[in-house]
């Protein structure tokens, strides 16, 4: 009798080790597969940034310097590894985007251009597409890291080398309060 009792504990916790580890993995999985959903919007916008700074430098052919700026911050965010750096990379990309934006506003022909119109909408579209990319990462990530920091699955995760993974989040410069002036 004593032997049943002790072989139905055994499987019961076997089980429960079982369930938590596949816990585990299943979020692990939704993590990876919300960090590729971002990837491949951010490889949307890469291929889109050439065709925009291109049919900028045709209307405004003395701001090389900018152009400069904008190819090197695509290069960096390309390259970038682990989500912190990604996430400072693509804020940068971000900035020198608005930048490109606001010098476009100089030239009347250029935002007339249909082209650029078009460029600027599908941007657009990719802006907002890896805004909730991003948080359904970050949701994603929310719930892989409480699942391994709440007790008992904690003691399983910690075994098993799974570690916490980063938000991805917005630059501190994006976090200052507007300035608005009439």
């Amino acid at each position: 009798m004593i032997g049943i009792i002790v072989l139905v504990i055994v499987v019961v916790l076997a089980l429960a080790l079982v369930g938590m580890y596949n816990g585990l993995i299943r979020l692990k999985n939704r993590v990876d597969e919300a960090w590729s959903d971002i990837d491949v919007q951010l490889k949307r916008r890469y291929d889109l940034i050439p065709n925009l700074v291109n049919t900028v430098k045709g209307y405004a052919t003395h701001e090389r310097e900018l152009f400069e700026k904008v190819t090197e911050a695509r290069t960096r965010a390309m390259g970038a590894g682990n989500a912190a750096d990604k996430a400072e990379a693509e804020n940068a990309l971000s900035g020198t985007l608005k930048t490109l934006f606001a010098v476009a506003e100089n030239y009347p022909q250029l935002k007339a251009n249909e082209n650029f119109l078009e460029l600027q909408r599908e941007l657009t579209d990719t802006e907002d597409k890896i805004m909730a990319s991003r948080r359904f990462y970050n949701g994603n990530v929310r719930d892989f890291n409480t699942k391994i920091e709440v007790f008992p699955t904690n003691i399983l995760a910690g075994a098993l080398n799974f570690t916490k993974r980063d938000f991805f989040e917005a630059a501190d410069s994006e976090k200052e309060n507007v300035k608005v002036e009439f």
